[in-house]
Parts: structure tokens; C-alpha cells; sequence
């Protein structure tokens, strides 16, 4: 799996993905948009070191996604919305996730993009913190599966 964190406002949840890609063994985190890179001692206080663990390079989204499928991945959206299937069914081998702003979520032209979207089913609220979506995601698409 390959995470795509896109517009993250906060340095702190830019930490917390790349500690959370780290512990579930991602291959690589893209940082578009306008998610902070490191070295940032915000992102380090969150990350633990995790910068250093995981690859990661910063992009310009759409040569992000347009690069990744033609390896072969197929590019999906953590979203709420039309459309949108149970993360627990969506079984894909070679899958970049794409995880958008705190506030807006991932915008309509990288929605566009996208092979689909994939939601976490809630009780009550309808919204989780980026980086704990992100955590909840890499372990139901990576580690519950095995």
C-alpha cells in the first residue's frame, strides 16, 4: 500500500500518518498539496522517528496518481459520499490510498481522478481525525486482511 496524504493542514497529522505508515508497513507516503514535509520539528514530535522509517516524497498530485497507475496501482480516495464502499469489502493487491484535507476532505478534481472511494463505517459521527482515519484504514486494508 501507498498513502497519498494530501492537503494535510497539520504538521502534527502529517507525523501521525507517517507514524501510523511505518507501523503497518507502507511502501512509501506521497505529501501533496500543501501537507508539510520534513525535516519540520512538528511533524518529528508526532512521527517519532517514522520519517526516517518509511519513504516518502513530496509531489504534485496529479503526477502522483498519473505515475502510480501506470505501475499498476489502482488510486482510491478515504471519503465519505456517493459511491463510497465499506473499507471491510474493498479488496485491491496494489492500492495507493488518498487521504484529504482535515476540513474540505479530498477536492473535486482529485476526486476525478480517483478508481473510487472508500468509507469507514461510523455510528455516530460521520468524520475521524485524518491521521486516526489513517491509522483505522492502513490496519483494515493491510493487517486485518491477513
Amino acid at each position: 500500500m501507498i498513502i497519498i496524504a494530501h492537503n494535510i493542514r497539520s504538521l502534527h497529522n502529517v507525523g501521525a500518518i507517517l507514524r501510523n505508515a511505518a507501523a503497518f508497513g507502507v511502501e512509501k507516503v506521497f505529501l501533496t498539496g500543501i501537507s508539510g514535509t520534513p525535516p519540520r520539528k512538528e511533524i518529528a514530535k508526532v512521527s517519532l522517528g517514522a520519517e526516517d522509517l518509511v519513504p516518502w516524497a513530496a509531489g504534485e498530485i496529479g503526477s502522483v496518481i498519473d505515475g502510480l497507475k501506470r505501475e499498476g496501482y489502482a488510486v482510491w480516495g478515504l471519503e465519505t459520499g456517493e459511491g463510497a464502499i465499506d473499507i471491510r469489502h474493498c479488496v485491491v493487491e496494489k492500492l495507493a490510498l488518498v487521504l484529504g484535507s482535515e476540513v474540505e476532505g479530498i477536492d473535486a478534481e482529485t476526486l476525478k481522478m480517483l478508481d473510487g472511494i472508500v468509507e469507514i463505517p461510523m455510528m455516530k459521527k460521520r468524520s475521524l481525525n485524518v491521521s486516526v482515519a489513517s491509522g483505522v484504514a492502513m490496519y483494515s486494508m493491510l493487517v486485518g486482511r491477513s
